[in-house]
């Protein structure tokens, strides 16, 4: 770790605050806000870009597609470039590609299939980005502050959702979609510029690695995957919200089954979110840190067990407080951060916080496509409830087990 003494004593009490007090994770999370934001807006923009080039929902759609779908293949074949690529440049580049990627996608008079195209390079760099994020911050925090580093980008990542959609439905008012697209350039330039002052030069931590990048990645999956205490942490990270994000995903048809209109839609939407960020609040600020280990498997059960309650189809006010709640039991991910650390091996820890956050990505999409092919044969309530008892069947199957110490149950 490389924070001063000064800063480790600072760190045993692993709050909001220890975290942004250093100035290497305030350049690194600032960073995140920004791209957080242009990258929302700029899916928003290019959803409205499409539809009003095409008139089709499907090609609308595609957009979120190949968003998520570029993760198996940025995640699991890039992965080794956190460790062969000093964690500077590599997070500087990916911002400064990303940035010329978002420019070529709002050329004038470029055609859908050639926005895509870039699109999809975005997604392949974005893994990257994020392993590399991922990977550095154990370096600038330390102990439990590096838990609240995490879980400051999780709160990121919810309210973006909301303000990110919203904040793009005002810049349409004014601007055209390709503009709203050029913005993200601009996100991505000054994140790029954050990173390359705030962030310390490191080496990188492969050296002179040989052999190619991809064989090298899927070794370190291999090498990961092997370890069985991490493989369980892993699997267990990925399969809770994959399952549990039904509700999100199916929104807009039980909705319009339910006869919500567009407010509610946009009230059920928020909901999960909202639960997301009070339960990551609540959760950095009652428990200990051990006591965060023995509520994952708990709050786990908490996600799906109020999503049993859409089998009776629940009006708007309680499927919004069910919702909520079912957001609530996301915060099992504050005690599966201090797994990896714990499970990893010091020279594997870069790597498999890079495989954690492509994975997490990646599956949640799958979660979304498996959701809403499911719903093409049972109605939406029903697709919730049978996802709900499925992760309750699985948590105990899969539940995390300490190296060193009890079981997590």
């Amino acid at each position: 770790m490389s924070n001063p003494p000064a800063d480790r004593a600072q760190a045993a009490r692993g709050r909001y605050r220890d975290a942004l007090a250093v100035p290497e994770f305030r350049a690194i999370f600032l960073s995140h806000v920004m791209c957080m934001l242009g990258t929302i807006v700029t899916q928003f923009a290019l959803t409205v870009l499409v539809y009003r080039q095409t008139g089709s929902p499907l090609l609308a759609a595609m957009v979120f597609t190949v968003a998520f779908v570029p993760y198996l293949f940025g995640g699991v074949l890039l992965s080794a470039l956190v460790d062969r690529v000093p964690i500077r440049r590599l997070l500087v580049g990916c911002n400064l590609l990303t940035a010329a990627l978002a420019a070529v996608m709002a050329l004038p008079g470029l055609p859908v299939g050639a926005v895509l195209v870039p699109a999809f390079g975005m997604g392949l760099v974005a893994p990257v980005f994020g392993g590399a994020r991922a990977a550095v911050l154990p370096r600038v925090l330390d102990g439990d502050v590096y838990i609240a580093g995490r879980s400051l980008f999780r709160l990121v990542a919810q309210g973006a959702q909301v303000s990110g959609f919203a904040l793009g439905g005002l810049l349409l008012v004014v601007m055209s979609p390709r503009a709203a697209v050029l913005l993200n350039t601009a996100a991505f330039l000054i994140s790029a510029a954050l990173l390359a002052a705030g962030v310390r030069a490191r080496p990188a931590t492969a050296g002179g690695a040989a052999g190619s990048l991809v064989g090298d990645s899927l070794a370190g999956l291999r090498r990961v995957f092997r370890i069985v205490p991490l493989r369980r942490v892993l699997v267990f990270g990925w399969a809770v919200p994959a399952l549990g994000i039904a509700p999100e995903a199916l929104a807009a048809p039980y909705a319009e089954a339910a006869g919500f209109g567009t407010l509610g839609l946009g009230l059920l939407m928020s909901a999960l979110p909202v639960g997301t960020v009070l339960g990551e609040v609540l959760c950095m600020w009652l428990p200990s840190p051990r006591q965060r280990l023995r509520l994952v498997v708990p709050l786990a059960v908490l996600m799906f067990v109020p999503q049993l309650a859409f089998g009776l189809r629940p009006g708007l006010p309680l499927a919004i407080g069910l919702l909520v709640l079912s957001g609530m039991g996301l915060a099992h991910h504050l005690g599966l951060d201090r797994l990896v650390v714990d499970t990893a091996p010091e020279d594997l820890l870069g790597r498999a916080l890079s495989i954690q956050t492509s994975g997490l990505m990646f599956w949640q999409g799958v979660g979304f496509a498996v959701a809403g092919a499911s719903a093409q044969f049972a109605a939406p309530s029903v697709v919730v409830t049978v996802s709900a008892a499925l992760g309750l069947v699985l948590i105990p199957l899969l539940r995390p087990r300490r190296r060193d110490g009890p079981d997590l149950t």
